[in-house]
């Protein structure tokens, strides 16, 4: 039996990855044998790692240009992201495998898939690696590695695009997205969906995930001049927006406007809402879903986030507004008639909804059959490639790309 897990993750690249490990350990919590143990896995490469992983609030909210420069560039080299990490990261994991001794490795995080699977050949460790994709859509090659036992997606789509880098289909398991249980009581527990018609302000909930990138003042502003309505803002880590906002609206609107930063009941604001209005990040989207509150998608971050608008609009989940000129109008046909269109989305969110996501993935790894001897090295040995002698602690950058395609 599976019993020790080492799960790799980041607490620095926005709140999807932690989030979608809560969900996980709350699951293995119910598994009294079970040992989890989570990595941030840009601190395996120390101070430097951490400052690349934080970079990541400051680029996405202020550089967005930058980012999908940086997206392109993985995706059409991802050897150049590979390399780097592997090199970075080689001596703190086999340090750290070899205090942990896990049974199966569990990577959310793109970055650290075909690094670690390298590491792991090179010193000929057997041991079961997992990936669970954290991206609904627009799969980043750094996702694929075909060498893992499997990798676990999130959504059909996920499925496919798996399946155009190479990974046989007998290592795809599709499952649903993961969410955390504080987002799941309202609409496993309710035998009926909540209907608006129109008697009470309508409830609006900005948020743009938990870095507080987009344009949330303008959204705020057409709402409040065009609809009888309460506004909340989530401002999340940023605290400059947040001061921002707060000189906007305090005075003009009141007790009409509530602005927060990083908050940590989001729940509570999603199921008191009426309408969300959010980026198209996919942890965000499926966390309202859960909630069974509406979503308008208001943009997303170029390359990961792509296609989940689309996404949304697929299987009836919410709309997309790509132009705050046509919120006015959208808003305004979601409440036409009794609010029709609105409630129809509460349904096809109920139908459509897995509270079982976090369970299946659990179930699926403890299934597993644990793996013969595994041996760890006690020492970081020096390694061999074509014929030459390589010292681990100069950390030299080896394409093994290049390797692998010769």
């Amino acid at each position: 039996m599976i019993s020790n897990i080492l799960i790799i993750s980041s607490n620095h690249t926005g709140h999807g990855h932690k989030s979608i490990c809560e969900s996980l350990i709350e699951r293995f919590s119910l598994h009294p044998d079970v040992n989890v143990h989570v990595v941030d896995g840009f601190s395996l490469a120390g101070k430097l790692g951490l400052r690349i992983g934080k970079m990541y609030g400051s680029v996405t909210r202020n550089a967005k240009e930058l980012w999908k420069l940086m997206w392109e560039i993985s995706s059409r080299k991802p050897s150049l992201v590979n390399d780097f990490t592997e090199s970075s990261i080689r001596e703190n994991f086999l340090r750290l495998l070899a205090t942990i001794k896990p049974d199966l490795i569990l990577s959310v995080h793109p970055n650290f898939n075909e690094p670690i699977l390298n590491i792991l050949e090179d010193y000929k460790i057997n041991i079961f690696f997992l990936t669970l994709v954290a991206d609904l859509v627009s799969i980043s090659p750094l996702w694929v590695d075909p060498r893992a036992d499997y990798i676990i997606c999130p959504s059909k789509e996920s499925k496919y695009k798996c399946l155009e880098f190479g990974v046989s289909e007998s290592k795809l398991k599709v499952t649903s997205f993961p969410v955390r249980k504080k987002f799941l009581q309202p609409i496993s527990s309710r035998t009926e969906i909540t209907r608006y018609n129109g008697s009470n302000p309508l409830e609006c909930l900005i948020m743009s995930g938990g870095e507080g990138s987009g344009n949330m003042r303008k959204v705020a502003k057409i709402l409040l001049s065009n609809f009888d309505c309460r506004v909340k803002i989530i401002a999340g880590r940023n605290e400059i927006l947040k001061r921002r906002l707060e000189r906007v609206f305090a005075e003009q609107y009141k007790d009409k406007v509530k602005i927060y930063g990083f908050v940590e009941n989001i729940q509570d604001l999603m199921i008191t809402s009426d309408i969300a209005f959010t980026r198209g990040s996919p942890n965000v989207m499926m966390e309202a879903v859960a909630c069974n509150v509406p979503l308008i998608i208001t943009g997303n971050l170029p390359g990961q986030e792509e296609g989940n608008p689309s996404y949304l609009q697929k299987y009836n989940l919410g709309l997309v507004c790509k132009e705050p000129a046509q919120l006015k109008h959208i808003v305004a046909d979601l409440l036409y008639n009794n609010a029709e269109k609105l409630n129809n989305i509460r349904q096809c969110q109920r139908s459509f909804f897995n509270p079982n996501a976090s369970k299946d993935v659990v179930d699926f790894i403890l299934d597993l059959e644990k793996k013969g001897c595994i041996h760890f090295p006690d020492k970081i040995h020096n390694r061999w490639y074509r014929g030459k002698k390589i010292s681990v602690g100069k950390k030299l950058l080896i394409s093994r790309h290049n390797k692998m395609t010769k």
